[in-house]
């Protein structure tokens, strides 16, 4: 829940005052976690969004990423920065209509209605992705050998707290990712594409927060966690999501998505195992549970 308080850091609220005025309400909304630094900031003439980037990294990835969503999307569908710091990691936004979608209340049909608005909205985003660099080609590369290693090397963590089944799965990401996800197509990702980061406007539809992780990468990325953490159990907003997209993905990208996902599963149990954290056990325990009943 949001943290309601005056907690602006000092020269972050001075920098906020010189451009937008004095500051009548201040309200942290922040994600729990110690990486999440975001002000709702009310002052006499408009309301803005703050947000201390935690690294210079990920301050230039969301600098790049609502540039791109700038181009890519209309003004209600992504924020629009207002002010930029980048000697603070400071960012001032707009405001975006609508409620988070995480742990709103919508029927059934609504939900679909949701999904289906997020499919086209990223179809939109993917679509105008500029041609990827040999540099984005190599770094990818890269990503997707290290995250099959580091599946080979999960597998004699988890033993012990896994079934067969679930090995194999862990074992086939290992052999199969390096050679399977690099044929899928690259496109220029929202990367962390999940339902805290969409907001819902029943009048006016579906907008994205959040462009930390914008980069290039294979397409299925992308779907990784709505894959693990929402389609499995619920076919009928994967459905909605691809008639929103446009397409399905193809036999390839299929495998894909499934490998990368049992590496992300895998990687929260064996996380969990090490700093035990029975949380991230659960979470790669019930993961591994969905895919290998998917997989029958």
């Amino acid at each position: 829940m949001p943290r309601t308080s005056n907690a602006l850091p000092c020269e972050l609220a001075l920098w906020v005052r010189a451009r937008f005025g004095p500051l009548h309400v201040v309200a942290d909304v922040s994600w729990p976690r110690a990486d999440s630094r975001v002000w709702h900031v009310k002052t006499s003439t408009q309301a803005v969004y703050v947000k201390l980037s935690p690294d210079i990294a990920d301050h230039a990835r969301e600098r790049a990423g609502l540039a791109f969503a700038a181009q890519a999307l209309d003004p209600h569908q992504a924020p629009r920065v207002l002010a930029a710091d980048e000697s603070l990691l400071a960012l001032a936004t707009s405001p975006v209509p609508g409620s988070i979608v995480r742990g709103l209340r919508l029927s059934a049909g609504e939900e679909q209605r949701v999904y289906a608005r997020a499919g086209a909205l990223v179809r939109r985003w993917h679509e105008r992705s500029p041609e990827p660099t040999s540099v984005d080609r190599a770094r990818i590369s890269t990503s997707i050998a290290e995250q099959a290693g580091e599946a080979d090397q999960i597998l004699a963590l988890i033993t012990e707290a896994t079934t067969a089944a679930q090995r194999a799965l862990v074992r086939d990401a290992a052999l199969e990712l390096s050679r399977c996800a690099p044929a899928t197509p690259v496109v220029y990702r929202h990367g962390d594409y999940a339902t805290r980061n969409w907001l819902w406007d029943p009048r006016r539809g579906l907008g994205v927060i959040d462009f930390a992780k914008a980069a290039p990468g294979p397409l299925v990325e992308e779907f990784v966690w709505l894959h693990g953490a929402v389609w499995l159990q619920r076919p009928d907003l994967r459905a909605a999501f691809f008639d929103g997209y446009g397409r399905e993905l193809s036999q390839a990208e299929e495998r894909a998505l499934q490998l990368l996902t049992v590496r992300l599963a895998a990687s929260y149990l064996a996380t969990g195992l090490t700093q035990g954290d029975a949380a991230l056990v659960e979470r790669g325990r019930h993961g591994l549970d969905r895919l290998v009943r998917a997989s029958r």
